[in-house]
């Protein structure tokens, strides 16, 4: 997931597409916002800019309705991981909480306050009782300069207990951005483990059942 480019440096993804049907955004309002229709004057640019807004108030109080009353079948539909499209829409959706995340930033209530009603509405709704309460956690904590040496000695060494994961998420990103690093060999090997990995896992799991079965005995 992430930036897709074709050789000209065009973002390849769906939601970039010209031919896409409407949503908040009708395909103009898309070729505006990407810059690929330039020919507006300053006052028709504010006009457009006023129209964008307006839909996507009203497609914010939408979602009350989306939440009551689509029926699930629907919304199954749409939140459907078995189509073709689903790293677009699954980056559509990272975009839309990181754009909720950036817009409600001085907001009179905090995000983290209606990313945990929101979890706990949802969680009630399939409960059918507002007596199914949920814990959400949210924390947003910088990531910033790692031991290099202590991390990969912890890796080489098999201790993943003691990676923090601030650790990891500062030691792939560095990695990434090595010159020696290449994705495509990387995922080819990482695929050739993930059987190995996998029984590993399996097995683990197997040996906890049968070794808890046994105490309880």
């Amino acid at each position: 997931m992430g930036d897709e480019k074709d050789g000209e440096g065009n973002d390849e993804r769906m939601a970039f597409s010209a031919d896409r049907g409407r949503g908040i955004l009708t395909p103009s309002d898309r070729e505006f916002l990407l810059g690929r229709k330039t020919d507006y004057t300053e006052h028709s640019k504010k006009q457009k800019r006023n129209r964008i807004r307006r839909r996507l108030c009203n497609a914010i109080l939408d979602f009350s309705i989306f939440f009551e009353y689509l029926e699930d079948r629907d919304r199954k539909n749409v939140f459907n991981p078995e189509s073709e499209a689903s790293d677009d829409y699954t980056q559509g959706i990272i975009d839309m909480l990181g754009f909720l995340h950036l817009g409600t930033m001085g907001y009179h209530v905090p995000f983290k306050d209606m990313l945990a009603q929101g979890v706990n509405r949802s969680e009630q709704k399939l409960a059918g009782s507002d007596y199914r309460m949920v814990t959400v956690d949210f924390n947003v904590d910088p990531v910033g300069q790692i031991n290099i040496d202590e991390v990969t000695e912890n890796l080489e060494d098999g201790n993943f207990d003691e990676i923090t994961d601030e650790d990891l998420r500062a030691f792939v990103r560095l990695l990434t951005e090595s010159e020696d690093f290449s994705a495509t060999s990387m995922r080819t090997e990482m695929k050739e483990q993930m059987s190995e990995f996998l029984t590993n896992v399996n097995e683990a799991a197997e040996q906890r059942n049968r070794r808890a079965e046994e105490l309880d005995d």
